[in-house]
């Protein structure tokens, strides 16, 4: 019975990462009506399974499931986006203070790493890798904090607002731009030491692509709230 139960818990597992990939990278947008029949036959897997998939995404803030309609993917009004900007510009600050004179060589070479590809694929316009590549950055620039709690509630900030991210830095040249500039500004003032003054640019970066979000999804949005 336990390797069944196991067994079941995986395909779930497996089923909700791939329509989160789905969710993440806009192939799924928002309001877009998640058939379980279509979906099942697809993955090659029983309903059982994905619906909890889907019950797994749901607690996630991906998808809404709605009785007798079933599962569709779920939108954020303008209010709701700001709102989980403006926590990730007051928690992740406050973990980069508590990270950053703890960074080591290796985190550095890793920040590198990914600075360097970033900057590869700005100019191979491969847009599906801006929003993976931020979230890599931001996780190692705080990973030295040693605040469990905290760092797991910024991870889901993250993770709720990356699609976002990803389409208005995929239509956005300047805002592509911005950010590849702080990014390497934010690395090169935790190298030197300067704690305040990068924890100050965390904020400010957090803050200018929410304000450039806001504009984005605006202008696609017949209205507040609504998919265009």
């Amino acid at each position: 019975m336990k390797q069944t139960s196991l067994a079941v818990t995986t395909v779930a597992d497996q089923a909700a990462d791939a329509l989160r990939r789905k969710i993440m990278s806009g192939e799924l947008a928002e309001g877009c009506s998640l058939r379980q029949d279509a979906l099942a036959a697809e993955f090659g897997i029983s309903r059982i399974p994905l619906r909890e998939a889907l019950v797994q995404l749901e607690g996630e803030g991906l998808v809404r499931i709605v009785a007798h309609k079933g599962a569709v993917v779920a939108g954020l009004s303008i209010d709701e986006i700001s709102e989980l900007f403006m926590l990730r510009s007051v928690l992740e600050p406050l973990l980069l203070k508590k990270s950053a004179p703890k960074l080591t060589p290796d985190d550095y070479a890793r920040l590198d790493a990914i600075l360097a590809d970033y900057k590869v694929e700005l100019l191979a316009q491969h847009t599906t890798r801006w929003g993976e590549l931020n979230t890599r950055l931001h996780d190692v620039l705080l990973s030295r904090a040693d605040q469990p709690r905290t760092a797991a509630i910024v991870a889901t900030l993250l993770q709720q607002t990356d699609r976002y991210t990803r389409m208005q830095l995929s239509l956005s040249a300047d805002s592509i731009r911005q950010a590849q500039q702080e990014h390497e500004e934010l690395v090169g003032l935790c190298r030197a030491g300067d704690v305040r003054g990068a924890a100050s640019l965390l904020k400010r970066h957090i803050e200018h692509a929410s304000r450039d979000l806001e504009r984005f999804i605006l202008s696609t949005r017949r209205a507040p709230g609504q998919a265009a």
